[in-house]
């Protein structure tokens, strides 16, 4: 593989799916010594435009989000029982991390590099002011790997 193939070495997220999302978000809030943020619904399917696996999915998760230094977020998923990358990993593999999210500019052509390399585009979907997509690396990185591109 080339070196820095999505043109950053600056992680942006962790994320991890959980069962329980209330129970780990308050947690991780005592842990941190911090409030323990508000638990949002993502987008509706209608906007979201999620696929999984090629196909569009009507998936939704409950977030969490904790600021855990000056450019990194912690992210908690309770995903609902739709198909999707979050489910299939809490059935898979049960709580624990989900993915590492980086921004990258250039979606396409980093979804490209990162399949001809072997690790296939997952999931993708849009969010308020961008859109994202999950990429299978764990063969080689033994994790999800997420690109987040704003506009």
């Amino acid at each position: 593989m080339e070196k820095l193939p999505l043109g950053t070495n600056i992680v942006a997220q962790i994320a991890f799916v959980v069962n329980d999302i209330e129970k780990t978000a308050q947690a991780y809030a005592d842990f941190l010594g911090v409030e323990k943020p508000p638990i949002i619904m993502n987008g509706t399917p209608d906007k979201t435009e999620v696929q999984y696996m090629g196909q569009p999915t009507n998936a939704r998760a409950k977030l969490a989000f904790f600021d855990i230094g000056p450019n990194i977020r912690l992210e908690l998923i309770e995903p609902d029982m739709e198909p999707s990358t979050w489910r299939n990993e809490l059935d898979k593999y049960g709580e624990g991390i989900h993915h590492i999210a980086f921004f990258i500019k250039g979606m396409n052509e980093k979804i490209g590099i990162l399949e001809r390399n072997g690790m296939p585009l997952v999931q993708k979907g849009n969010y308020p002011g961008g859109r994202y997509a999950y990429i299978d690396a764990k063969e080689e990185l033994k994790t999800i790997i997420e690109l987040l591109e704003n506009d």
